[in-house]
């Protein structure tokens, strides 16, 4: 649980007042739909009930002051001399004020103190979660009139253009969008969503999302290399992107190269899995969402390669101790996998995956089950 008091404390020992407001937003777990997004495709996350939280409150000098409770870090940064590239954690926050400012928005300074427990690098989008946060203070804080989805894309601005971080708007448009027990179904192209209902424990399931504590970072080469291949395969099937394919054989059989030929498969068919679920979660029992689950952790793994040992193990695992569906979900090398139980079996396949780390000699994983939670908003 987040100490929201000890937050207010640190803003008053920074301020010497109380902050202005409360603002949070929630990480997100993506329940179908890996790498779709910056294809133009389609994905279906929910956001979690962990979240980052923010103190703010506005300054009437050039100074942004960026704190920390979990780093115990303080930085102070002029308005103007933000410059895009700049690392550290501080950077997601930063890069919120350029790209509002970018966008024309008359933002100034302000005190920033933030806690969060979503956990980093795990695959839950801590950045989002940060960036969104400062979007739904800020444009409070400054009075700017911005509707959601243009709020998920200046998140975007910052982690793309500042941070240097190549994403899609899936973490961000979740942050922000997304409704207590819904997924939300987006088209990565038109922006058009839908809030699609995920009665878990109406339906006697539950959610089990386990971090195998492998960290990774989107910052990195293999998450450019992957997007850059698939817009290189676009091009030379001539499409616009890969979400256009429509025929997968024939397209296939223009590429001479295996590595695009396994990556072009995994999106087009990650999309047709997403259309699936869409459909299926509006009319079925959630459990026939679980082949689905198993088909996309299958299809990361041996076409996208984007799994790693500790995370195919914790797949594995969750099937065999009565998981009815599992995948990793996230950008990949590292993070969480998510399972579909029955209701009350979350926990003990949770242990079940600890013991075959334990015995596998990696570390232990934390676990723990979700609920689908609203998106960015204020709390005080």
């Amino acid at each position: 649980m987040l100490d929201l008091d000890a937050l207010k404390a640190r803003y008053r020992e920074l301020a010497g007042e109380e902050p202005e407001g409360l603002w949070f937003a929630p990480g997100r777990v993506n329940l179908i739909g890996e790498h779709t997004d910056y294809n133009d495709g389609f994905v279906l996350p929910f956001a979690l009930d962990k979240m980052a939280v923010i103190a703010g409150g506005r300054r009437d000098d050039d100074q942004l002051v960026f704190i920390s409770l979990e780093l115990g870090d303080e930085i102070w940064t002029p308005v103007s001399e933000l410059e895009p590239g700049t690392q550290g954690w501080h950077s997601y926050l930063a890069g919120v004020v350029w790209a509002l400012r970018e966008a024309g928005h008359d933002v100034g300074g302000a005190n920033l103190v933030m806690t969060s427990d979503v956990p980093l690098g795990a695959g839950l989008s801590s950045s989002a979660a940060i960036e969104c946060a400062t979007v739904a203070t800020l444009a409070d804080l400054y009075g700017l009139d911005i509707d959601p989805m243009e709020r998920a894309k200046i998140a975007r601005v910052a982690e793309n253009a500042y941070v240097g971080a190549p994403t899609g708007l899936l973490d961000q448009a979740a942050s922000t969008l997304c409704q207590a027990d819904h997924g939300l179904f987006l088209d990565c192209r038109t922006l058009e969503t839908e809030h699609v209902p995920l009665p878990m424990a109406e339906q006697g399931y539950e959610m089990l999302v386990l971090d195998t504590k492998t960290p990774h970072s989107h910052v990195d080469g293999e998450y450019g290399t992957r997007r850059a291949t698939c817009e290189a395969a676009a091009e030379k099937l001539g499409v616009p992107a890969l979400r256009d394919v429509t025929d997968l054989d024939a397209a296939l059989s223009q590429l001479d190269d295996e590595t695009m030929v396994k990556r072009v498969r995994h999106v087009v068919t990650e999309n047709e899995r997403v259309l699936k679920a869409f459909d299926l979660a509006r009319t079925a029992d959630l459990s026939e969402l679980a082949p689905l689950l198993d088909a996309s952790h299958a299809s990361m793994r041996d076409d996208y390669e984007i799994t790693v040992p500790t995370v195919d193990l914790a797949v594995d695992t969750a099937k065999a101790s009565g998981a009815l569906g599992a995948r990793m979900t996230g950008g990949g090398f590292g993070g969480c996998i998510i399972a579909l139980t029955r209701a009350g079996e979350a926990e003990r396949i949770g242990q079940d995956i600890a013991d075959a780390f334990d015995e596998a000699g990696f570390g232990e994983p934390v676990w723990f089950t979700v609920t689908p939670a609203p998106g960015a908003g204020r709390l005080a």
